[in-house]
């Protein structure tokens, strides 16, 4: 069996500046391009903070202070055996923002880190400029979703559709599957994901080439799953009722959704629940992308970003 890579080999050299950053006691990897007000982006599942490479550049050259994240967990961050409830995490993500020397931060999340942004705008109003999350639909929104449609035999509906949450309760079977055959499952799941024209081309080999070798540092795997593993065990704890107590207070500051018109993981009918948890949002279908709009369609979810925090 050969090593686990290096922690160190997720950074990626760019026209952006590695460092560390200590933030809700752990230490955070970043990457970072640009100055002006500072923006927050935040990975999803199976991925880390490279998944942010064409807008890190782009918000950077539009007058932002752009920072890529790694998430507790992930990437070249500490991995502590705790902390991957959403409590802890979003404690995580403002702490961040003070230890960069910020007092307000515009937030930006795919996936699981845009449930982040969508917690932090809820639990830590006073450190949010506004919020932009793509592929993530408000958490209760979501969460609503899925208990609706878990018993249904309906072969596409929202449960189905993030089975894998499901499959992460067990013990120790999902780190050998995330793991085995060098990561291949990231691969496989990336391509179940995207759309199809994405994954023609060279981008699309390397991003999964990089994920692959990132999931497979050193407690990557396992910590990637507790994620999923506090988001299900909650449900039937006091702490998930007191979470779900407070997010139920409306988000105040702008927010912006963006989805793939094709996402086969967020299906139509929770990307259109959110509305009863904002205050003002607008929302936007990026045609023939999946998954990861802003990775698919770089050049049209750049554009939607900054239009929108230029505005805010």
């Amino acid at each position: 069996m050969s090593a686990a890579p290096d922690p160190s080999t997720v950074r990626v050299d760019g026209p952006w500046a590695h460092r560390d950053v200590y933030a809700n006691g752990i230490r955070v990897h970043v990457a970072e391009t640009g100055e002006g007000p500072l923006v927050l982006l935040l990975h999803g599942f199976a991925e880390f903070w490279w998944t942010w490479r064409h807008q890190l550049t782009a918000l950077g050259d539009a007058g932002f202070r752009a920072v890529a994240v790694d998430l507790r967990g992930y990437g070249d961050s500490d991995k502590p055996p705790r902390g991957y409830d959403a409590w802890t995490l979003a404690g995580d993500v403002a702490g961040l923002v003070g230890a960069l020397g910020e007092t307000r931060a515009h937030l930006v999340g795919h996936g699981w880190g845009g449930l982040l942004a969508w917690t932090v705008g809820t639990l830590h109003p006073r450190v949010v400029r506004s919020i932009s999350t793509v592929s993530a639909p408000h958490p209760l929104a979501l969460r609503g979703q899925i208990r609706r449609t878990a018993l249904r035999r309906r072969s596409r509906n929202q449960a189905r559709a993030l089975g894998h949450v499901f499959r992460a309760q067990v013990p120790v079977f999902p780190e050998r599957w995330l793991t085995r055959d060098r990561a291949a499952v990231v691969e496989t799941l990336i391509r179940r994901w995207a759309g199809p024209d994405w994954q023609r081309t060279p981008d699309f080999v390397e991003s999964v080439s990089r994920c692959r070798d990132a999931m497979l540092v050193q407690g990557t795997a396992h910590c990637s799953l507790e994620y999923y593993r506090w988001a299900a065990r909650s449900q039937l704890r006091s702490e998930g009722r007191r979470f779900t107590e407070a997010l139920s207070r409306i988000v105040d500051v702008p927010a912006q959704q963006l989805y793939g018109a094709e996402d086969p993981c967020v299906l139509p009918r929770s990307r259109e629940a959110s509305a009863p948890w904002v205050r003002t949002h607008i929302r936007h279908d990026i045609p023939g992308t999946g998954h990861f709009p802003h990775e698919e369609d770089p050049e049209t979810t750049n554009a939607l970003l900054t239009m929108f925090l230029r505005g805010n």
